[in-house]
């Protein structure tokens, strides 16, 4: 089992920066981690993954040179740090970890999810 908690999330200008960040517990190897993110009324969608093995990272277009995801093996945690915010990056933003070494970390699926914390942009 892996639990992920969430925490960091706010309410911020446009323009404004945030941190969020997600800590992992549970003993099994986590091949992936990601970000991802739902709005209201809309899907979810990935905003960026990380291979736990090598710091490979891969970002959704409309985040690219913004955001930055980042691992801290000892501390067990993951980040996402954010700049630039718009108001279209309002959403529940919510870690996931995928135990499988199969697949792109982009595209897989996982398998453990975190809740969720609330980023608020405001125009």
């Amino acid at each position: 089992q892996v639990q992920l908690v969430e925490s960091g999330g706010g309410s911020v200008q446009a323009g404004g920066s945030l941190r969020v960040s997600c800590a992992a517990s549970g003993y099994r190897y986590r091949f992936c981690m990601g970000w991802f993110r739902q709005a209201p009324g809309k899907e979810r969608e990935v905003v960026a993954t990380i291979r736990t093995s090598d710091g490979r990272t891969a970002y959704a277009d409309s985040v690219k040179g913004r955001f930055t995801i980042s691992q801290d093996n000892a501390k067990r945690t993951l980040y996402l740090q954010m700049s630039s915010l718009k108001p279209e990056d309002t959403a529940m933003y919510s870690c996931a970890a995928s135990l499988s070494p199969v697949g792109d970390c982009y595209t897989k699926s996982y398998d453990y999810w975190g809740q969720g914390t609330q980023v608020t942009v405001s125009s």
